[in-house]
């Protein structure tokens, strides 16, 4: 095993705050909010889930890279969180799969990491305090410069970002002689979420974040979908407005994460910036309908507001995020239309969720006889 010697390399938090590490070879400084997983797997599909873009990413396990990477396992074309921070990154790797190491992956896409750095203090400190914007400097540039360049960088609240991850043109997915057909509205879709739906017999056409109503129903299809994706729903004005004429059309509509968030915004009901977010594999929902509890993957820096949704005539909520009473989950009692705020397709995360797929299915196929 060859010895590394590596530079010094800091995290330096809105705050003022600063955390010591190392860098792992990639040079520079990169920007964004701080924010931290709690998964003990699945590190390729976090950095490649594009509603983590523009977000400084803590993994709280302990060690980021034993695995390697397998081309197989990304979430969409590129790495999208702004920048990694680790206790233990290993150089070497061990699996089968693997078609290279985390180190020459993110090295070909020059994400700046920083390791060495102690992130259960870390992570504890961001509990306290909530999440913030943060710098990570592995170049040697001057504190001060750094605290000017990051008093710079726009708040997440009311940071509208879909656009920056969404696709440019409408693309297709799966079988074409599929029995149903899909719209989806990509605000930030993970790939997975096009593999359950196309697993369950459906062809999907993809529109950008801010395809109007008359091009997603230009596809005739049989529902619609609403992604996930990175910054605060607000300021998607168009995305409401497709959720408003869907809802009137009334052909089945499901959305995850934002686009479960959209759903809200849509029908009055407001969204908040949490003070962490929910970010992990392990988040545990109880189902209001069956009773049943849930294990999910989790990962959205936003909310639906409760005491709304509590006091909306057409709105029930249909799941609660058991740590803390938070909106997980709602339906509309006169439309065709349920939403999430987690991820049912996991990748990565237990697959307790996969349910609700099957259950948009059995819509369309009521919706259709």
């Amino acid at each position: 095993m060859k010895y590394n010697n590596r530079s010094k390399a800091v995290l330096l938090l809105k705050d003022g705050t600063i955390f010591h590490g190392k860098s792992i070879g990639i040079e520079g400084v990169t920007f964004g909010e701080v924010a931290f997983n709690t998964g003990t797997t699945g590190y390729q599909e976090i950095f490649t889930d594009p509603s983590y873009f523009g977000q400084i990413m803590v993994t709280t396990n302990a060690h980021i890279g034993n695995y390697g990477v397998n081309d197989k396992e990304v979430e969409s074309d590129s790495v999208k969180i702004s920048g990694l921070v680790c206790k233990n990154f290993s150089f070497n790797y061990s699996r089968v799969d693997a078609s290279e190491s985390l180190f020459d992956y993110l090295s070909k896409q020059n994400l700046i990491v920083i390791s060495d750095v102690d992130t259960r203090a870390l992570v504890s400190y961001i509990r306290d305090n909530g999440a913030m914007n943060a710098v990570i400097c592995t170049d040697g540039t001057p504190i001060e410069e750094l605290k000017e360049r990051l008093a710079q960088v726009p708040d997440m609240n009311g940071l509208e970002l879909a656009s920056k991850v969404s696709t440019t043109e409408p693309y297709f997915f799966g079988d074409e002689s599929a029995k149903y057909k899909i719209s989806a509205l990509d605000l930030g879709i993970k790939t997975n979420i096009l593999r359950n739906l196309a697993k369950r017999d459906c062809y999907i056409k993809v529109f950008p974040y801010n395809a109007s109503y008359e091009d997603l129903k230009s596809f005739s299809p049989d529902g619609y979908f609403l992604s996930n994706g990175p910054g605060d729903p607000e300021p998607l004005e168009c995305a409401q407005e497709v959720a408003k004429q869907i809802l009137i059309e009334n052909k089945p509509l499901f959305g995850i994460c934002l686009g479960h968030q959209i759903i809200g915004l849509a029908n009055g009901i407001s969204t908040y910036k949490m003070f962490n977010g929910h970010r992990g594999i392990n988040h545990p929902v109880k189902n209001m309908i069956t009773g049943k509890g849930e294990i999910t993957s989790q990962n959205h820096g936003f909310a639906i507001v409760r005491e709304e949704l509590d006091k909306h005539p057409d709105f029930e909520l249909t799941h609660e995020h058991l740590n803390d009473g938070t909106v997980a989950g709602m339906r509309m009692k006169s439309k065709n239309c349920f939403s999430v705020q987690y991820h049912p397709e996991a990748s990565p995360g237990p697959h307790d969720s996969s349910y609700l797929f099957d259950q948009f299915i059995e819509n369309i196929k009521t919706s259709i006889n």
